[in-house]
């Protein structure tokens, strides 16, 4: 047969980059970047993989209902009829008993959301929720206090910067391809790079500067260069005096957080920091300071995203070429957007059961915070719920302390997982609803806003080898059980459709390239077309809302609680083979790193007695665990690290089962451990005992 190139985009992680498949019959040949796209053909080791899920011997190849206790892992197999049928019919209970406000709903967010927040107002709940909680609503929130507009309203013009700064976010391991690509070519042209972290990442290896900050003290670090820039009249004057909102009191409130007070926080020379903020100055406004990408971390973790902001701002960077310039839209462009699903169905005039949005005032009502909606099943406070449905999402593993969340998740009626592979979360259902690998299912058109904003499709590689459905056929066959007329799609085609009606657009532009885009050329607005979201129109310095909430704009800075003899602040992350726990199981991916290792300094270990790749039992919090030692010089001494995502205990995941330590059971008590100003749960909070096993 001749190979057929099909548009599609990745599925192993959150970034989702476009691809390029070549398939002949069914069989998938070849996975490359969409050659049509700024990947440039390239595709990291975990998009290589994708071919790993669709013969995956561990595979779930139809839908499953529970016969035994939970996580007992008795299953009965279904057809979808019975499966929709099932779950259709137990909604229908709880909704009739106590109201369409006790359904909640969490998935992984992203492009492809529209259909999920659709479903969820079809239905009339309020409660549609992502992960982000564990993750970047810290960096969420800290944007929209300063700018009126969300983290997402700003890009990074990596490849015309002249200084990148990466702290919490290590962009060659947690690899967005665009990201890595555009970083590289701006690295090319000159641009410097500086890290800062707990430890050496491969990130920092690729630095000109590298900043090992005590942990927990980067609010320190940050406050110190604040002070900096403007002691040594080094900011943007003509940006701020437009721009900005309060620096006098900025400027006040920095003043004696000078690079001798963050010395003793964070152990940087102070020499160090002045000469790095030098160079910002000289580099700006062609400056990227990013503002994280996974900052559920310390409890202060708000005001670091919110001081890179501020770094960002008073560099001028905000708007800037080479900087965080603004978003564009398809009607920057002239064009119309697409039709949302969403708007099929009336926002829910019902409060939030997390309290975002009425209890929670400062917070985004968006996606809202899962472990505040899990707090109102435990509570009943403001009201019951009843019922949750997990797509793509493993809160059991990316929430800390699963045993207290089961505990919780046992007084739901229903607990529905929709997901192409095993998960804790997914063993501890009532229902398992398979959903076809991304290979094998096409998706709702999305819209890429950025520099250069455009339409892209995922098209279905290859046909389904089992049971398993789409999210559109699953969603929509749900709709149709619960008598959710506007949903009721009989086709993806109708969808599309529905999506592009009125836009100019027709779904074979897309035959081509996968794309269709609206601008060849970049996007940058003139300063005198800068538009934030604010009362004043400009960065407010002083955000009403959280001042409202009784939270501080401006934090005067508290000092670390320090590990006591013996102890260690537990730390974790990426690496670029690795998506959490969703990829340890993929039978290639497991092949290159089948279990996480432990990074410990080398002075603390040799005063402990260990040695590289030494077996070492970790404990903390009644939860203990062996694994191998990485000793290093190139991690703080008063931390540990591991990769997320290992010590999986579902008898189903044949080859991740017990391999490694499960970092989010050394954390009892976390889901109740939250920064109350950004949302995000604070994961690097806990300390664990380490000794030689």
């Amino acid at each position: 047969m001749t190979t057929e190139k099909k548009f599609s985009v990745c599925g192993m992680c959150t970034v989702r980059c476009p691809i390029q498949v070549d398939v002949d019959g069914d069989n998938v040949k070849f996975i490359q970047g969409n050659p049509n796209s700024p990947l440039k053909g390239a595709l990291c080791a975990r998009g290589g993989a994708g071919p790993g899920l669709l013969n995956d011997s561990d595979r779930i190849r139809q839908p499953l209902i529970r016969e035994g206790e939970r996580g007992e892992g008795k299953w009965r197999k279904a057809s979808w009829d019975e499966a929709f049928d099932h779950v259709a019919g137990k909604l229908k209970q709880i909704i009739e008993k106590h109201g369409s406000r006790s359904v909640l709903w969490s998935d992984r967010g992203g492009p492809f959301r529209d259909l999920h927040q659709a479903f969820m107002r079809g239905v009339g709940s309020p409660n549609y929720c992502n992960h982000d909680a564990s993750c970047a609503r810290n960096v969420q929130h800290a944007a929209q206090s300063l700018f009126g507009f969300g983290r997402k309203g700003v890009a990074y013009d990596f490849k015309n910067s002249k200084h990148v700064i990466l702290q919490t976010r290590n962009i060659f391991e947690a690899i967005n391809v665009k990201e890595v690509n555009d970083l590289l070519d701006g690295i090319d042209k000159g641009c410097k790079l500086t890290v800062i972290d707990i430890r050496a990442t491969v990130s920092a290896g690729k630095a000109d500067n590298f900043f090992m900050v005590r942990p927990g003290t980067d609010y320190a670090f940050n406050l110190a260069v604040i002070h900096e820039l403007i002691n040594k009249n080094l900011y943007n004057a003509g940006y701020v005096k437009k721009w900005v909102k309060d620096f006098d009191q900025l400027k006040k409130f920095v003043r004696n957080y000078s690079p001798e007070w963050a010395e003793s926080r964070t152990g940087v020379k102070a020499s160090h920091l002045r000469t790095f903020v030098s160079d910002l100055a000289k580099a700006a406004p062609s400056v990227v300071w990013h503002p994280g990408w996974m900052n559920a971390r310390y409890l202060d973790s708000f005001y670091v995203s919110r001081t890179i902001y501020m770094i960002n701002v008073l560099l001028g960077a905000i708007g800037a070429k080479g900087g965080l310039p603004f978003m564009a839209k398809p009607k920057d462009c002239g064009q119309k957007g697409i039709n949302t699903l969403a708007s099929l169905y009336p926002k829910p005039e019902e409060k939030r059961a997390d309290g975002v949005g009425w209890k929670y005032k400062h917070f985004d009502a968006g996606p809202g915070l899962l472990h505040l909606a899990f707090k109102a099943v435990e509570t009943e406070d403001p009201y019951p719920v009843n019922a949750y449905i997990a797509y793509r999402h493993d809160p059991l593993m990316a929430f800390p302390d699963p045993e207290a969340q089961k505990k919780i998740l046992d007084k739901l009626e229903l607990i529905v997982s929709v997901t192409f592979s095993w998960s804790a979360t997914a063993w501890y259902s009532d229902v398992v609803m398979p959903l076809s690998p991304y290979l094998e299912r096409e998706s709702i058109i999305a819209t890429k806003n950025g520099l250069k904003p455009h339409l892209f499709i995922r098209q279905r590689a290859v046909e389904p080898r089992f049971d398993n459905k789409a999210d559109w056929e699953i969603l929509c066959g749900l709709a149709r059980r619960l008598g959710l007329d506007k949903l009721d799609f009989e086709s993806i085609e109708d969808i599309w459709k529905y999506q592009l009606d009125g836009t100019g657009v027709n779904i074979e532009d897309f035959n081509d390239t996968g794309f269709v885009h609206f601008t060849d050329k970049p996007i940058y607005y003139d300063e005198d077309k800068f538009k934030f979201n604010t009362e004043s129109g400009k960065i407010e310095i002083i955000a009403p809302k959280w001042e409202e909430a009784g939270l501080l704009s401006l934090k005067p800075y508290e000092d670390k609680t320090e590990p006591e003899s013996g102890q260690f602040r537990i730390t974790f992350g990426r690496c670029g083979v690795h998506t959490q726990g969703h990829t340890v199981n993929n039978p290639l991916l497991f092949e290159q790193m089948p279990e996480n290792v432990l990074w410990i300094n080398k002075h603390k270990a040799a005063e402990m007695g260990i040695n590289d790749n030494d077996v070492v039992k970790i404990s903390g919090n009644g939860y203990s665990g062996k694994m191998r030692t990485f000793v290093t010089e190139f991690i703080h001494p008063e931390a540990v690290f591991m990769i997320h995502g290992f010590g999986s205990d579902v008898p189903a995941e044949t080859r991740a089962r017990n391999k490694g330590v499960a970092d989010f059971r050394l954390m009892k008590g976390g889901m109740d451990l939250w920064d109350q100003a950004g949302g995000g749960i604070a994961l690097q909070e806990h300390f664990v005992n380490v000794e030689k096993a």
